[in-house]
């Protein structure tokens, strides 16, 4: 009794991780992790660039596809499972299957200079901002 009145919610809770694991052993495609969107991402900026890095461990680069336009950054690709359809699961957490990330950036960048690169599953993305995006000293003159 002492339980339930100290966590009133205990009940809702189990019955959230139960329907987690259902959805998840029958709809494993919808697979999100708790954290939200998957990849997760942490983008700064840096000067004339912004950088993006997105955690995406067991991934290649020819499992990945980067797309900038204007402001606009789309990360996609295909995460593989790691055993055969006939494999029987005692308990999958690790998503698999096709996923997206789109990213309204705060600036626009320059496609044309845009740098990838993949190591130990943390890709690393230094988008640079378009010419018109920078900050231009202005210098100012007296008559």
């Amino acid at each position: 009794m002492f339980a339930l009145q100290r966590f009133p919610f205990t009940p809702a809770l189990e019955l959230r991780r139960e329907m987690d694991r259902l959805l998840n052993t029958f709809l494993p495609e919808m697979f999100e992790p708790a954290g939200g969107a998957y990849p997760a991402l942490n983008v700064w900026e840096d000067g004339e660039r912004l950088v993006a890095e997105a955690e995406v461990p067991g991934l290649a680069l020819s499992d990945l596809e980067i797309l900038v336009r204007g402001n606009e950054l789309t990360i996609q690709g295909a995460r593989k499972g790691a055993n055969g359809e006939d494999a029987v699961y005692h308990r999958r957490e690790r998503g698999t299957g096709e996923f997206v990330r789109h990213l309204t950036l705060p600036t626009e960048i320059d496609a044309d200079k845009v740098e990838a690169t993949l190591k130990d599953g943390v890709l690393t993305i230094v988008l640079p901002k378009s010419e018109q995006a920078r900050a231009r000293r202005i210098t100012v003159k007296s008559n």
